[in-house]
């Protein structure tokens, strides 16, 4: 698995404007303390158990870490960019010819702001649009923006999936002494039904009043669904991620920026890797904020790559000397035990857009399915 790049000159688009960042913040925000992991080393003589003992050493602090060198040009990630404001740009009639079956657990499409109070009166402030995999049982319609550039974004796809998801997942499985370092390979196939998908995010700027009302928080703490999320580089500063108490203790936590280093991925562990591990491998939680003052009027556009496993995959423990070792194959929670990994996903989407009696900021855990809950944090 080489990191080649890409030859972005080999693929046809439409015309769209290019794409610039904005500058980041000039404040001196208090940063977590990530490690960063070297994609480059990963088919290098050593490399793979060098990256494996940095990433063992990384989570045993937090579920979040950069990679770099990951075989990607800065144009064709700005590239992706422009593609999304494109999208985000479009008449809202036409956005929604595309929307999301949100309520019955469907997020491939568009999904458009205000679906979720977040405090009493005051609406969520995020458009997204999702792009499931390239597969045939998967297949749906885009908007025009979306078509005439289909072979840059499923490039872009295919390569984070086959190029930078899958070396990854089997540092992953050598971390947990795995027989087969192949292992979580075959239970996240490209070629097979998951809800893996490629998403553009817009946050759109919220008013000084608003962000008042909502205590600066856009986005309560919580986790991520499916195995891993993939951040790519956009300077607007406003994830934060819970960090553990400094005094190691375990009472308390402080919540820390997310420093986007140019050049990088942001990458978060998420639930089902929490499940298939009995909590070894903790699912991060994280929060959206409002931006410092530098950047508060500027709508923050996104690129995601959300990993999932294949839909049918009982999220039961793996059998591992590590975990063996450490003691979590003793751990008592087994109600994620007989969910697959489909079923948690489409729980989890459901809940999202579910009208209850509380707004978000009142919430602090929500039942999913079968015994499991989400739990949401200040």
């Amino acid at each position: 698995m080489a990191a080649a790049v890409l030859d972005p000159s080999s693929q046809a688009t439409s015309e769209i404007p290019a794409y610039h960042q904005v500058p980041e913040t000039q404040y001196e925000l208090d940063w977590a303390d990530l490690a960063t992991l070297d994609l480059s080393k990963f088919d290098q003589p050593g490399g793979k158990e060098e990256l494996s003992k940095q990433l063992f050493e990384a989570i045993q602090k937090i579920g979040f870490f950069y990679i770099v060198n990951f075989g990607l040009s800065q144009e064709q990630v700005d590239q992706q960019f422009a593609i999304g404001k494109e999208v985000f740009k479009l008449s809202t009639e036409e956005k929604l010819k595309y929307r999301a079956d949100l309520e019955h657990g469907g997020y491939n499409g568009y999904k458009p702001m205000g679906l979720r109070e977040i405090r009493p009166g005051i609406f969520d402030n995020t458009e997204i649009y999702n792009i499931p995999k390239f597969i045939p049982e998967l297949e749906r319609t885009h908007p025009d923006v979306i078509n005439d550039n289909r072979c840059d974004v499923e490039t872009f796809a295919r390569h984070i999936h086959d190029e930078v998801v899958s070396k990854l997942l089997v540092l992953f499985a050598r971390i947990l002494e795995l027989p087969d370092e192949g292992y979580f390979l075959r239970s996240h196939r490209y070629t097979e039904r998951s809800d893996c998908h490629l998403r553009y995010m817009k946050y759109h700027r919220r008013t000084p009043e608003q962000n008042q009302a909502l205590e600066n928080v856009w986005v309560k703490g919580h986790t991520d669904f499916g195995s891993l999320t993939l951040l790519f580089r956009q300077p607007v500063a406003a994830l934060q991620v819970r960090t553990p108490s400094i005094s190691g203790d375990g009472q308390g936590h402080t919540w820390k920026w997310v420093k986007p280093y140019p050049g990088s991925i942001t990458v978060n562990i998420a639930d089902s890797l929490e499940f298939l591990t009995n909590g070894f491998l903790k699912s991060s939680i994280h929060r959206v904020v409002a931006p410092p003052p530098d950047q508060a009027d500027i709508d923050r556009l996104g690129v995601l790559y959300f990993v999932r496993p294949e839909d049918s995959l009982e999220l039961k423990p793996v059998e591992s000397r590590v975990l063996e070792r450490l003691g979590y194959d003793k751990a008592t929670d087994r109600s994620a035990v007989g969910i697959t990994a489909g079923e948690w996903v489409k729980a989890r989407v459901a809940s999202g857009v579910s009208r209850g009696d509380q707004p978000r900021s009142d919430v602090s855990e929500q039942h999913i399915l079968g015994g499991k809950s989400a739990k949401y944090y200040d």
